[in-house]
């Protein structure tokens, strides 16, 4: 069996959870061939847990290495310009969140891979949790009849120290929390629950010196008529506590805690016999960070699809399209302080402005 030549692009924080899965041996059949970053030392350092060529430009490293696959893990505001600069070049990729910060990016993205049979995923692993793969089963056997409520709560830690390079926090390159580290929550809640109709959003800096915002809270209706709820913070003190997801509905209740949606906490259905016990303990992971530990299941179903020449993305980058244009109306009715209906051309004006 051929080993899948993988180069990684972006040496920074993301790149760090990365090296540690790779390094594990929890992805077979993997030979990370090249990395590259702008900062040419850091390119250097990394390079050396793996034994392979550094580079600090994507043109200099495609055009001198044989790739199967890229992992892009660059600043969110480059994503788009990257992806489509890979793509172009016939390589498959999986990249981290945001996929972009304009959906009709996204679909430009989503159709130049579909033409010429690519595999382009975005790193959104928490739906490869075994929590969240668990409420999607009971949500697609109607166990919980109508939706009555859900809800998004993260609660995070980030010093100001986080925010003190060139672009995290900031509109044109990051945005905040929602878009930084919520996205993730935000996506599941959209996979899961949506397409959501409108929403209303307040958000503010608590804490933290950034340019976008440390804290929002949103509420708001999918279009089949539950409300939500969303609270999201990085000023939270002195750690992480806790990344969930709740749904309430007409026969029961499920809420998944942690602080990286990675424990069943409650689950309870009207006139069904459950075994919480037995839920919980096969459903809920212990995990070191908010990362989580779903990136080894995702990057293992991209390397068996390659190496079975199956063209198919775990999380294909057009179903990211609702959560970027979910994003755009949450900023957007903090902007103009109304509510906002959930459609295409809803875009926030400060957003990758």
């Amino acid at each position: 069996m051929k080993n899948i030549k993988v180069a990684i692009i972006g040496c920074g924080r993301v790149a760090e959870h990365y090296k540690s899965i790779l390094l594990s041996n929890k992805v077979q059949n993997i030979n990370v061939v090249a990395v590259c970053d702008v900062n040419y030392r850091k390119a250097k350092s990394f390079s050396k847990f793996f034994k392979c060529n550094y580079y600090k430009s994507i043109k200099e490293l495609i055009r001198n290495t044989n790739l199967d696959l890229i992992f892009l893990l660059t600043p969110s505001g480059v994503h788009y310009e990257n992806a489509k600069y890979i793509l172009n070049k016939n390589i498959n990729l999986l990249m981290e969140k945001p996929t972009a910060f304009i959906p009709k990016q996204i679909l430009e993205l989503h159709n130049i891979a579909k033409k010429r049979k690519l595999i382009a995923a975005t790193a959104f692993q928490n739906r490869y949790n075994p929590s969240i793969q668990y409420l999607k089963n009971c949500l697609d056997k109607n166990k919980f009849g109508k939706i009555i409520t859900c809800s998004v709560r993260l609660r995070w830690c980030r010093y100001n120290s986080y925010y003190q390079d060139d672009w995290h926090g900031t509109w044109r390159m990051d945005g905040g929390v929602t878009n930084q580290q919520a996205i993730h929550h935000l996506d599941c809640l959209m996979w899961l629950l949506g397409p959501v109709e409108k929403v209303s959003s307040l958000a503010t800096k608590r804490l933290n010196k950034l340019e976008a915002e440390d804290t929002l809270v949103s509420i708001g209706k999918l279009k089949k008529g539950g409300l939500f709820t969303i609270e999201v913070t990085t000023a939270a003190r002195p750690r992480d506590f806790e990344a969930s997801l709740s749904v309430v509905g007409e026969k029961g209740l499920i809420e998944i805690g942690g602080i990286g949606l990675n424990k069943i906490e409650k689950c309870e259905f009207k006139n069904s016999k459950i075994d919480f016990h037995n839920i919980k303990r096969k459903y809920s992971e212990k995990i070191e960070n908010g990362y989580g530990k779903s990136h080894i299941t995702l990057i293992n179903k991209i390397i068996n699809n390659l190496i079975s020449k199956k063209i198919e993305s775990p999380v294909p980058l057009d179903t990211t399209v609702k959560t970027c244009e979910f994003v755009n109306a949450i900023y957007k009715s903090d902007e103009i302080n109304k509510w906002v209906k959930v459609k295409k051309n809803t875009t926030s004006k400060r957003l990758g402005r």
